[in-house]
């Protein structure tokens, strides 16, 4: 079994730029009352306590969500919003998982499937799931499973509408050419569908040769956004992390242009190396 726990990690900046584009996608789907599809490939627990033992170990949140949920920023209110609904006022104790945001949005007419492969995640996700509101539950599924394995079953939705989010922990290597492969598939099922692929900068070549494949693949319409604390290095760890972002909504590369130099200032600490990235990888 796998030894990546997110519990350690929640809330962090890889979480912070993640979830804006989540949020973001969502807003912008939930525009038209047809029906939409959530797939959640690595779906966690779904819910985290930010004063457990887990997250206080590395504190990571603290230069991530923790800097930025009492400040005033616009661009990302509706984000900030909503994590603050998970806690009491002025208050951070608790940081949701792209599952709970999903519950938050999801309307009666849409479905959402959530795979979690580590046995103990699995049940505290299906535990956070069952605490939400029936109405909600009716329209989540919680899998224990590798979502690589189980999305293209779910492919094509009847509504041709919805969100594929693609976020492993790549602990195994070779989850950066199975993701490659695995959406390939996917688009050719769902090509109407929107795509949001999570990468963590710990090996910048294995960005690079995943975001060749993915051109490489014929799919059109690759948006790439990316916050980075560090300059590359392979003493740091993870230095800077992504969202990969297939069909993209209209709007969302303006307002990651405008919000992403904002949140390199406040969470660079000052660093000179702190950088920021919105590049179309392929045009429509």
């Amino acid at each position: 079994m796998l030894s990546y726990r997110h519990s350690f990690h929640a809330g962090n900046f890889a979480d912070v730029i993640k979830h804006i584009v989540v949020v973001d996608i969502f807003e912008r789907l939930l525009k038209k009352d047809k029906a939409i599809v959530y797939i959640d490939t690595h779906s966690g627990a779904g819910l985290f306590n930010l004063r457990s033992q887990d997250a206080e170990k590395l504190e990571e949140y603290r230069n991530g969500i923790g800097k930025l949920v009492h400040k005033p920023y616009p661009e990302m209110a509706s984000y900030l919003e909503l994590v603050k609904s998970f806690n009491k006022p002025n208050l951070l104790s608790c940081y949701p998982g792209s599952p709970m945001i999903a519950a938050h949005f999801l309307r009666p007419q849409d479905k959402a499937w959530l795979y979690e492969l580590h046995p103990q995640d699995y049940k505290a996700l299906k535990g956070n799931i069952q605490a939400t509101s029936k109405s909600a539950r009716r329209k989540i599924s919680v899998v224990c499973q590798d979502g690589l394995q189980g999305v293209l079953s779910q492919l094509p939705p009847a509504s041709r509408r919805g969100l594929v989010l693609i976020d492993p922990s790549y602990e195994v290597k070779s989850e950066y050419d199975k993701v490659a492969s695995v959406v390939g598939k996917a688009y050719k099922k769902f090509s109407t569908g929107i795509f949001a692929i999570w990468y963590p900068v710990v090996e910048r070549e294995k960005i690079h040769k995943l975001e060749k494949k993915l051109v490489a693949s014929g799919i059109r319409n690759i948006q790439k956004f990316e916050l980075g604390l560090q300059a590359d290095s392979k003493e740091h760890g993870m230095t800077a992390a992504g969202m990969i972002v297939i069909n993209p909504p209209w709007g969302l590369y303006d307002k990651m242009s405008s919000l992403l130099p904002k949140l390199t200032k406040a969470l660079g600490n000052g660093s000179a190396d702190a950088f920021y990235k919105c590049e179309t990888l392929v045009g429509e």
